[in-house]
């Protein structure tokens, strides 16, 4: 029975260890190409109220409340939410925009837990084309650590901004 004890103690903190080695920030970033110049995608993405016509989780909670504050779009422009366990509540504000090339925004989510991150959209041109990439960028506490331990965060979140993409490729593409 001591054995059994001392082996279980041992592999808690062996997970806790590996736990605490992993990095302090995390990046999720996905890259798509949208077959139009910056300047027909970046507004689209810069006034939050267009959000839902190509947001990935606007379709997880049909029912969501959605609040506004600030300017229309850019610079102080804020959405907030409040949905499902699905999509949870939060808010994100407008911090820096550059038009046609990058929009940055801090994220706080409230539920299903608190954390606060930046999101960033960066829209290169190429050629008759844009390369948009969406991002999030922020720091991983223990907890996230450990979660990370069982939970691959890239992918759960990369799939939803692989998803947004595409559905921004289509609004914008079938606007040409």
């Amino acid at each position: 029975m001591l054995i059994a004890l001392v082996i279980i103690l041992l592999i808690i903190a062996a997970v806790l260890v590996i736990a605490a080695t992993r990095p302090d920030r995390f990046t999720v970033e996905r890259t798509a190409t949208i077959q139009a110049a910056p300047e027909r995608i970046f507004p689209i993405i810069n006034d939050l109220h267009r959000w839902p016509s190509w947001s990935p989780y606007e379709k997880k909670d049909p029912n969501m409340q959605r609040s506004y504050e600030g300017p229309d779009a850019g610079v102080g422009a804020t959405y907030g939410w409040n949905g499902n366990k699905n999509v949870g509540s939060g808010r994100m504000e407008i911090s820096q925009s550059t038009p046609s090339s990058r929009i940055e925004m801090k994220l706080d989510f409230f539920a299903p837990f608190k954390a606060s991150h930046t999101a960033e959209f960066r829209l290169d041109s190429r050629g008759a084309a844009t390369q948009v990439t969406w991002a999030l960028h922020g720091e991983s506490n223990f907890t996230s650590k450990l979660m990370g331990l069982v939970i691959n965060m890239d992918k759960m979140i990369g799939k939803d901004f692989e998803e947004g993409l595409g559905n921004l490729r289509t609004l914008v593409e079938a606007r040409a």
